[in-house]
């Protein structure tokens, strides 16, 4: 299978490893030489730790490398039976770039976007035939994070959507179905990990420290949500939050917090600016958490019930299919657990009555129950 890849940045050249591993012919391309030649040249160097740690032979790298051409012209994708784009997110360039390339290749040829938060039905109408265009969302980094998300757009034929499922499937991907709303299933069911975290710190209930501490210790999670939002980027993680509560006409739920904005704009992006909600100079001190354990249940089960409860909506709005979408959960974002198979074990009424108290609480439409939960508790089901 020939394989086009757009942009050779982070992502797009981890998605060219992956096909070329695969064993499909790949081309890689920019419109800047001095990217393709950084992408060359990073290649080369995983490559060469692959070799190192024994994972690959010296044959198989050669093999891998040499199947990745890079080429500055769309017209050098003319062959390709699948084009996958990864460059900037925006709509409008994105568009510009797949009429041209649709001009230069056959009425067979599939092209698809990486985009993680634009409209796949929007994307997908720059094009005569609109009906061969499909999302394939990969997580970074694509060689090691095993999911993609497959988002067939309301334009896109049956057979397209079959053969992309069947790619991803052969290059050893954990493919999960999405509807094309807003998020997708990850950056969607993901909003309350950070949403509610800093929701909780802005009520002064705990600080950042604690926070991450509950959530490590009591709910098993790899990173806290402030430490993750600083791997993240503070700037990238707001804007994924703003695109969403947009796109939902702005459902409270999504609603994006002042704090994280204000550490955005004071240019407190995380780990890549050496400061976020910690500091990462060389001698900082950051706080230690209050390892009270009430406190920590307490906000633990408060931001594990949100997921849940977001996890069941996007059931019930029919997003993805149940397994769908604790795989997306477990392997896109390393959950320690499916928030369906989540829900079973804390129990269905756990869960009513948990959002029901914040509802009581607070009063806000951010704390609605899911329908599919009442549902389900009034007919003693479960996921």
């Amino acid at each position: 299978m020939k394989i086009a890849i757009i942009g050779s940045g982070t992502m797009g050249s981890g998605i060219a490893q992956v096909a070329a591993t695969a064993g499909c012919s790949v081309k890689l391309y920019d419109t800047n030489q001095a990217a393709l030649d950084k992408s060359k040249t990073a290649l080369a160097k995983v490559m060469n730790r692959l070799v190192e740690k024994g994972k690959i032979e010296e044959t198989e790298k050669s093999r891998i490398e040499n199947t990745i051409s890079y080429v500055s012209s769309l017209k050098d994708l003319s062959d390709a039976d699948l084009t996958i784009e990864a460059i900037i997110e925006n709509a409008e360039i994105k568009q510009k770039v797949f009429a041209e390339l649709e001009s230069y290749q056959s009425d067979e040829a599939i092209i698809a976007s990486n985009t993680s938060s634009l409209s796949i039905a929007s994307l997908a109408s720059s094009l005569k035939k609109p009906e061969r265009f499909i999302g394939i969302h990969f997580f970074n980094p694509a060689p090691l994070m095993p999911l993609v998300e497959i988002i067939p757009a309301i334009q896109t034929s049956e057979e397209v959507k079959n053969k992309v499922i069947q790619t991803i499937a052969d290059w050893k991907k954990i493919g999960v179905l999405a509807k094309d709303t807003p998020g997708f299933i990850v950056n969607r069911v993901a909003r309350p990990f950070y949403g509610e975290a800093l929701r909780i710190y802005e009520e002064g209930i705990a600080d950042f420290a604690t926070i991450d501490w509950a959530m490590e210790e009591m709910g098993g999670f790899r990173m806290g949500p402030f430490k993750l939002m600083d791997f993240i980027g503070n700037d990238i993680n707001y804007t994924v939050t703003e695109t969403v509560f947009t796109a939902f006409y702005f459902d409270p739920r999504y609603r994006p917090a002042f704090t994280q904005k204000r550490f955005a704009e004071a240019g407190y992006l995380g780990r890549k600016s050496g400061r976020g909600y910690y500091n990462y100079a060389e001698n900082a001190t950051n706080p230690e958490p209050n390892r009270d354990q009430k406190l920590g249940k307490e906000i633990f089960e408060r931001i594990l019930v949100m997921l849940i409860n977001e996890a069941a909506d996007a059931l019930f709005l029919n997003i993805a299919s149940a397994k769908d979408i604790d795989l997306a959960m477990t392997k896109g974002v390393n959950y320690p657990k499916g928030l369906l198979a989540w829900a079973n074990e804390m129990s269905i009424d756990w869960c009513v009555e948990k959002m029901d108290a914040l509802y009581e609480k607070y009063r806000e439409d951010r704390y609605r129950c899911s329908p599919l939960l009442r549902k389900m508790r009034k007919e003693s089901q479960i996921f």
